[in-house]
């Protein structure tokens, strides 16, 4: 039997920020799977987390758990499948430094991802957009760094952990012409801002707290703001958008709609989405691809420069039989 502990603390402490280089967030999501992992395992074999060893992780035990992430803690399916394919990477370690697991590593990796429903996105209109930009009051130092973030955010169609771990460094120098960011995967890339956001950019950079924190957006401690901080900051505003156009109310707003948002508009301003693709920095065209399904206007486009084939009325012949006569064949 082999002891769980010091191979998952090495899993995660140097594996994977070491030889890996994963970001902060993914080890956060790795480190959060895990500990519901054997919080799970405890329960159902009464063993303490720190007793755990491999040889107790079967495949009944571990599908087990998924089924339990959606059952009990109400988990969508995608989140299931992350769950997996954190459970599956530490396997993959497993293999090649505990050779008597490497039978239950196989298995464990055979387990499939659930398929799941890819409903269309959730994005905003212009109006919608505009009414959540104007929602922070620009009185109070708060307000103007929460308008910033939201400029910043859909301006850039950043992702929620892409924007809130900007740093002042990220920043082209005193004229904002440019942000740099480190996206999913650790890929660059260097967007230009419009000058609106250049704008909330500055006012907010001039009442930023003059702390040792280097990050751009601070919470109110002077601390760098976590992602679900900003999930609480848009709510906030959106309730606040929703009550001067309504059509907002019946959207549900997060942190990803606006970069979905961006993403839309840039397409309808381009009709390219290879721009769209490069502007989000996805690493495949085909996941900027869903934003193709969105909007029916340019699959109208398509319907126009085709007329529908004209289908004459055929009758069948050749048959005599008093079933197909009844028919009118």
């Amino acid at each position: 039997m082999t002891d769980l502990a010091p191979h998952l603390t090495s899993f995660l402490r140097k594996y994977l920020p070491g030889e890996r280089r994963f970001s902060h967030h993914t080890i956060k999501s790795y480190t959060d799977c895990f500990r519901l992992l054997v919080l799970h395992m405890e329960k159902e074999t009464g063993v303490r987390p720190s007793s755990l060893k491999i040889e107790h992780f079967s495949v009944t035990c571990l599908v087990g758990f998924l089924d339990s992430l959606e059952k009990t803690r109400k988990n969508s399916v995608a989140t299931r499948n992350a769950r997996l394919a954190a459970i599956k990477c530490f396997f993959r370690y497993l293999e090649y430094r505990v050779p008597s697991c490497l039978d239950l590593a196989l298995q464990v990796r055979a387990i499939p991802q659930k398929r799941a429903d890819k409903p269309l996105i959730d994005w905003l209109e212009e109006t919608e957009i505009q009414a959540i930009l104007d929602a922070p009051d620009n009185r109070t130092v708060a307000g103007l760094r929460d308008r910033a973030m939201l400029h910043l955010g859909y301006a850039a169609g950043l992702r929620v952990s892409e924007l809130t771990g900007l740093s002042l460094s990220s920043l082209s120098g005193p004229g904002l012409d440019t942000i740099r960011i480190l996206g999913k995967g650790r890929r660059d890339r260097e967007l230009p801002l419009w000058r609106e956001t250049k704008t909330v950019l500055n006012e907010w950079l001039d009442v930023r707290p003059p702390v040792n924190n280097r990050h751009l957006f601070l919470n109110a401690r002077g601390r760098v703001l976590s992602t679900d901080g900003f999930a609480y900051i848009l709510k906030k505003h959106v309730a606040t958008a929703a009550q001067s156009v309504t059509s907002i109310g019946d959207k549900h707003v997060t942190p990803h709609v606006l970069r979905h948002s961006c993403a839309m508009a840039i397409f309808h301003a381009t009709g390219d989405i290879r721009k769209v693709s490069l502007w989000l920095g996805h690493a495949d065209l085909k996941t900027t691809e869903m934003y193709l399904r969105v909007t029916p206007a340019d699959k109208l486009k398509i319907l126009e420069v085709n007329a529908p084939p004209l289908i004459r009325r055929g009758r069948f012949c050749g048959v005599r039989d008093e079933l197909m006569e009844v028919l009118g064949g």
